[in-house]
């Protein structure tokens, strides 16, 4: 288990830890969220003995492995597959052993070992992993070199996740990954054999993928039991107890103190007076919750135009070569929230490049309304900021004839305040980047905001001003993003890029969901199982088979019980004092065998829900 007892750490004079205590058993899923600038990466340096504590200590099982995503891979002329595999050192190590031993007892512990972790399918493993994160067979043989820094961060992700460490630490995981890529991390760590850590602002992912949320705040660590939207829950109702107490508290406080400066003076009741100073002084002061500062975006509205906006008659658009889209036939009022889906290269980008005007049709037309105004946020424009200036410096650029008031109010808008209006942009975070790029493109009060992945970056209390924002904006919206809550709040429509064409989608986000995560194999084993016509089966075959259903789901029913009340007895604190180390050892090692069993149980249902699907025909 990871153990974090009482730690305290400081950066430059602000504590970011003071007596904070958490312990997290082994084998555990946890999302840790926190406001940002928390210290939540900071953590992450703590617990893998890159920073000194101050003050408590983090213990870890002896010879436990951490890994963590590098900041990426470096370009070089060696393949991606050959990368991902080099990740897991231990098998790089042997192989290269086995190929240059002599003394056949080495030989034979080195196959042995090799054997023992599943050496021999580590290619394919590799393979899969690269496969999940966005790379097709052809990409996995070509040289990292060839990739932007974005794509080779996937490659460093691909690697840590091959290599397997015992304690798997991951910041903002989904930041470098397309909606497909984010789908599959999901379902890899709902899955993954050891203990997960994520920082993530991603609201699906630590629905998910987590069974516990650690909270970092007010330079304390809480752990909660539940995904992300089971401890919201939670912590609203325990502020909302902690709040009505405090008022409780401060009644009973006027009370007491109005008695003792109405009778102090008099002799007859100076007991009682007395008394009450004594309960007043004794009492333990219960605070309020503080409420957090609310996140704000605000987008100037633009002036109404006559629809459409924007059309298109048989349009293609590419880069000098084949078009990437063709026949394009598509509108797009001002009232319209559409989002774009489509798995990665198969033209999302480029159809919100044509839309922004920063590419030209090759075929067909393209028409815009004369006093069309488009706002264009992507990822790059993040990273292309110039770091030497302060937001305020960007904004004047570009409003010199408007007042520092006026320029500071626009900032304010979009939650930066005086003194990161001050702040050279080098030293933001990233949210705070964001902001300022979201800032610059609403500028002119756009009629078409164009979104390419904008949540990178900020943080949960953000994301859901922005849905606010977008929400309440009068002008159009084109979004692509990996965030399946912000898409579903915000959008109306959906087009689908595939095939070279882009056209409406008919189902709603959870059947595209569905789509993606069956996969290729499930799109070409589809015609051959419609060629198909097995017999029908009897009706007391289809009873049988209702029958299995109903003992598999009651299975996994019970496991789930099981497996509630295994989580509530390791969260204990109590359970990992020293005197009970044999009890944590075996309700640990009961809780990897109910997990075990739940996923054969689980096995076990699908294949008979589809096989009662396949006998009903």
């Amino acid at each position: 288990m990871l153990k974090i007892s009482d730690i305290s750490y400081s950066v430059e004079g602000r504590p970011l830890f003071e007596g904070a205590s958490a312990t997290i058993p082994t084998g555990h899923k946890v999302g840790i969220v926190g406001a940002n600038g928390a210290g939540k990466t900071t953590l992450f340096k703590l617990i893998r003995g890159e920073l000194v504590l101050e003050g408590g200590e983090i213990t870890l099982p002896n010879r436990a492995r951490i890994g963590g995503v590098a900041q990426e891979v470096p370009s070089s002329a060696t393949s991606l597959l050959d990368t991902v595999l080099a990740a897991d050192i231990e098998r790089a190590a042997l192989m290269a052993e086995a190929e240059t031993a002599t003394d056949p007892h080495r030989i034979a512990e080195v196959h042995a070992r090799l054997a023992d972790i599943d050496a021999w399918s580590a290619e394919g493993r590799a393979s899969a992993i690269l496969k999940g994160l966005g790379f097709d067979a052809e990409a996995q043989l070509r040289p990292c070199s060839d990739f932007s820094g974005g794509w080779r961060m996937r490659v460093a992700l691909a690697g840590v996740l091959f290599a397997q460490p015992d304690y798997l630490l991951l910041d903002e995981p989904t930041n470098y990954l397309d909606l497909e890529g984010a789908l599959w991390l999901e379902q890899y760590l709902a899955k993954y054999p050891h203990t997960v850590l994520i920082i993530s602002h991603d609201r699906d992912l630590l629905n998910r993928a987590v069974g516990s949320i650690l909270h970092l705040e007010n330079r304390k660590l809480t752990l909660w039991n539940g995904p992300y939207d089971q401890f919201a829950r939670q912590r609203a109702a325990a502020r909302a107890g902690q709040a009505a107490e405090a008022k409780k508290q401060e009644a009973r406080r006027a009370h007491l103190q109005s008695f003792v400066d109405r009778f102090k003076a008099k002799a007859s009741k100076a007991v009682q007076a007395q008394a009450r100073v004594k309960m007043l002084e004794k009492m333990e002061p219960i605070t309020a919750p503080e409420e957090a500062a609310k996140q704000v975006f605000t987008f100037p509205a633009p002036e109404q135009l006559s629809p459409p906006i924007i059309t298109m008659e048989g349009a293609a658009v590419g880069y000098g070569g084949p078009p990437v889209l063709r026949r394009l036939s598509l509108r797009i009022d001002q009232d319209d929230r559409i989002a774009l889906l489509g798995r990665n290269g198969e033209g999302k980008s480029t159809l919100s490049k044509l839309l922004a005007g920063k590419l030209q049709v090759s075929e067909g037309t393209i028409t815009r309304s004369s006093k069309l105004r488009i706002g264009y946020f992507a990822q790059h424009q993040v990273d292309e900021l110039d770091l030497g200036e302060t937001p305020l410096a960007h904004i004047q650029r570009l409003r010199p004839d408007e007042g520092q008031p006026r320029l500071r109010a626009r900032l304010a808008g979009f939650g930066l305040g005086a003194d990161q209006a001050e702040t050279k942009v080098g030293k933001l975070s990233g949210g705070q980047k964001a902001r300022l790029s979201l800032l610059l493109a609403t500028l002119d009060a756009p009629h078409l905001l164009i979104l390419d992945e904008p949540t990178n970056h900020l943080d949960i209390e953000s994301r859901e001003a922005l849905v606010e924002a977008l929400t309440a904006y009068s002008g159009a919206v084109i979004l692509v993003s990996h965030d399946m809550h912000l898409l579903g709040l915000v959008a109306d429509r959906l087009w689908l890029v595939k095939g070279g064409a882009v056209a409406p989608y008919s189902g709603d986000l959870e059947q595209y969901r569905g789509e993606l995560l069956a996969g290729d194999s499930a799109a070409k084993s589809a015609p051959a199982k419609a060629k198909e016509k097995p017999a029908r089966a009897s009706r007391d075959e289809l009873q049988q088979l209702r029958s299995e259903v109903r003992k598999c789901e009651d299975r996994v029913n019970k496991l789930t019980e099981m497996l509630e009340k295994l989580d509530a007895i390791m969260a204990d604190p109590a359970l990992y004092e020293p005197a009970r180390a044999g009890d944590a050892e075996k309700w640990a090692k009961k809780h990897a065998e109910a997990r075990e069993a739940m996923a054969r149980a689980e096995e076990l249902w699908m294949a008979a829900l589809e096989a009662l699907e396949t006998a009903q025909g």
